[in-house]
């Protein structure tokens, strides 16, 4: 418990106090953002804010987690790392991609195929390491088995064969990461809505894992474990370590985030944001409860969908395209029909917070129920 507090702390102090000093040289590499000439024109006055702001929370929460275990003398674990090289690799994808925004001064910096190749390329490790190297209780960070808020047992792919169950597993687990990778960058359309709205997902996986620790079935004293309801996860307490380190960075980043931002988190951040969600939800076997954990993101990457979708359909049966909102993301649509940026933010906010605690809620039950 004292690691997680500590870890948290040094997350939010680093990103708070650091954050003006990597604004001011973000600023002198010219890494300033490009705004989209066919979005809300109130979005223009940002053009050239400083950008590729996750490189500021990845690094904060690396080191806070990091020191947090050193000053507290815990040792660090693989499921912790792996979090880490989920979040680190999918925001090097993000990098590479603004990186070229700036230099090239448009829109367009990796293709679309070339972005999701380098997240299957960072998948696929994760995928492999994650079903590799058992701890003394023989388990593994992540397992065969589709989850919903535990393992199901009748969804175990490895009922095909050790071979085949893990190729189906890799391609699984590449699913929900680029998945989440995408929608979480889909969201990051305004000032503080990813932050804001990671915070909220990263805080259930906290809670999520503190509560598999205290009912964890290798505990040293099982007097305190309920029999018949323990989970068999991995390193439970120190998944919720890396989660409040990430948020806790967050914290202090949407300082400087939040409308009108200073920073911008950029591809780096929200894919590095994803990254780190997709790897909590399978390393505390919750994949399916990521749903509504993250059901924000869903939600506006699903309007993105139905807007594509539906402008094809109705170009090829009426010969010119229809739109379901005014713009896709979701969030634009209600800047247009003239609501306030703050007034969106907070309010998809507080939609984020209410699918997490319908997950939260459901993760409990299901703990009552068994």
């Amino acid at each position: 418990m004292i690691t997680l507090l500590v870890g948290g702390g040094l997350s939010l102090a680093f990103t708070l106090f650091l954050t003006p000093l990597f604004i001011r040289l973000f600023t002198w590499l010219g890494w300033g953002q490009f705004i989209r000439a066919d979005g809300p024109q109130s979005h223009h006055i940002k053009r050239g804010t400083p950008t590729m702001g996750g490189i500021i929370f990845i690094l904060g929460s690396v080191i806070g987690y990091l020191l947090a275990h050193l000053i507290t003398s815990q040792a660090v674990t693989l499921s912790g790392l792996l979090v880490i090289y989920l979040m680190v690799g999918l925001g090097l994808v993000g990098f590479v991609d603004d990186f070229l925004k700036t230099r090239r001064q448009r829109s367009l910096g990796l293709g679309g195929w070339s972005k999701i190749a380098g997240m299957v390329l960072v998948a696929a490790g994760f995928a492999a390491l994650a079903l590799n190297f058992p701890d003394a209780n023989g388990l593994t960070p992540a397992s065969t088995m589709i989850s919903f808020v535990r393992d199901v047992g009748w969804l175990d792919l490895a009922v095909f064969g050790t071979v085949v169950g893990g190729i189906l597993f890799a391609i699984w687990v590449t699913l929900i990461i680029v998945s989440a990778g995408n929608a979480v960058n889909v969201v990051d359309g305004l000032d503080g809505l990813a932050t804001g709205a990671s915070i909220f997902s990263l805080s259930a996986y906290i809670v999520i894992g503190f509560w598999q620790f205290n009912q964890w079935c290798y505990k040293s004293n099982l007097d305190d474990v309920v029999e018949g309801k323990c989970y068999e996860v991995r390193d439970p307490l120190d998944l919720a370590i890396i989660a409040a380190a990430i948020a806790g960075a967050l914290f202090g980043f949407l300082w400087w985030n939040t409308h009108p931002a200073q920073i911008i988190m950029g591809d780096t951040g929200s894919l590095g944001l994803g990254g780190a969600l997709a790897a909590l939800a399978i390393l505390s076997r919750t994949e399916l409860l990521l749903v509504l954990i993250g059901g924000l993101f869903l939600t506006v990457t699903g309007s993105v969908i139905i807007q594509r979708v539906w402008f094809k359909v109705t170009k090829w049966r009426y010969g010119q395209g229809r739109r379901v909102f005014l713009m896709s993301p979701l969030h634009h649509h209600f800047e247009l029909k003239g609501w306030a940026e703050v007034t969106v933010v907070v309010r998809f906010w507080l939609i984020a917070a209410l699918f997490v605690a319908v997950g939260v809620g459901l993760f409990y039950l299901e703990w009552l129920n068994q």
